[in-house]
């Protein structure tokens, strides 16, 4: 088990790595930059006495962006490892601290969002298995089909139009009110728990169909296998052989899927964060990455893949938890 999850981790540090180098070689290659632009500004401001070429490569000697692209990433790399990613150019600070103030808002929100799909996901989704090609299973598959099927800004916008505008009974965007300096810490809590309600909708019902349609199919392999009738056969009360005997071999690959869903939540934030005005790790992201800011963006690239390559472990460690085969092999 030890020499497999060695293996694992130096493949791991090996894709990330070169994953890190090929966002650094876009990065660097798009027709626009930060410098670019900074070097218009003050060129601009200082009506001539500069020029633009000049500020330019003065800049890039700054940055670091004179050198060739394999040098610039290795001194990028060199940096990282000691965990030194550089100041944002973006949010003029440090990328890590950076960093630390917002992430903890997306942490809250996609730990709730995970929390309600699961208690959501798994009851429906074995209910469905359970009375098959019934009015409840088509009932529970067309509304996962159609959660799969929204996009996140028409899903976002129709929430908002509906509960923020036409009912009034959240907020358009934002994370606080106008008066929560004012409120108690009891009150703070339940102000952002207010203005949160609607972007952990938006993400639950997102990832409802995913998990909902999963749960049904794998927990009908299992129904149909010959245990299960067994299991009847022996007159066990059909409660016992759900819970006990079926759902029990249904967490095998449920747990292998749920722990893909770590980075998945920390990227397909972004666009419900930005949508919602949510100041977490997905809206800085993105507009650190329209502003072209390097630092910060192959900080967040370099994380989502960190725990992409974490979740592709940890399922390997629950699958041999869940299932003693996987580890006997």
């Amino acid at each position: 088990m030890w020499k497999f999850l060695i293996r694992r981790l130096m493949l791991g540090i090996l894709i990330v790595v070169m994953g890190a180098f090929v966002v650094y070689a876009v990065l660097r290659c798009l027709p626009a930059s930060y410098v670019e632009k900074k070097a218009r500004e003050y060129s601009a401001s200082s009506n001539g006495r500069l020029q633009y070429e000049e500020v330019l490569q003065r800049l890039k000697e700054q940055y670091g962006l004179d050198k060739s692209v394999p040098v610039g990433f290795v001194k990028w790399l060199g940096d990282a490892v000691r965990g030194d990613f550089g100041d944002s150019w973006q949010y003029a600070g440090k990328v890590v601290d950076k960093f630390e103030d917002v992430i903890w808002w997306s942490v809250l929100m996609n730990i709730i969002t995970l929390i309600l799909q699961t208690v959501i996901c798994i009851p429906l989704g074995i209910l469905a298995a359970r009375k098959q090609y019934s009015r409840t299973d088509y009932a529970i598959m067309v509304i996962a089909l159609a959660c799969i099927s929204l996009p996140t800004f028409y899903l976002a916008t129709l929430l908002k139009y509906v509960f923020a505008v036409q009912l009034g009974w959240f907020p358009l965007n934002g994370m606080q009110s106008r008066d929560f300096s004012q409120m108690t810490q009891f009150g703070k809590v339940l102000d952002i728990a207010y203005h949160f309600c609607l972007p952990v909708i938006t993400l639950a019902m997102l990832s409802v169909g995913g998990l909902t349609r999963y749960t049904r199919t794998n927990m009908l392999e299992v129904l149909n296998a010959d245990y299960i009738r067994t299991a009847r056969a022996k007159g066990l009360p059909e409660k016992v052989v759900i819970n006990r005997h079926a759902f029990r071999n249904t967490l095998i690959p449920l747990v292998s899927y749920m722990s893909y869903l770590l980075p998945s939540m920390f990227g397909g934030a972004m666009i419900t964060e930005q949508l919602f005005e949510i100041e977490g790790i997905g809206r800085i992201s993105f507009t650190a990455m329209v502003a072209g800011d390097i630092p910060f963006t192959m900080f967040y690239t370099t994380f989502i893949m960190v725990l992409t390559q974490v979740s592709l472990i940890l399922a390997d460690i629950m699958y041999a938890v869940v299932d003693p085969r996987v580890r006997v092999n």
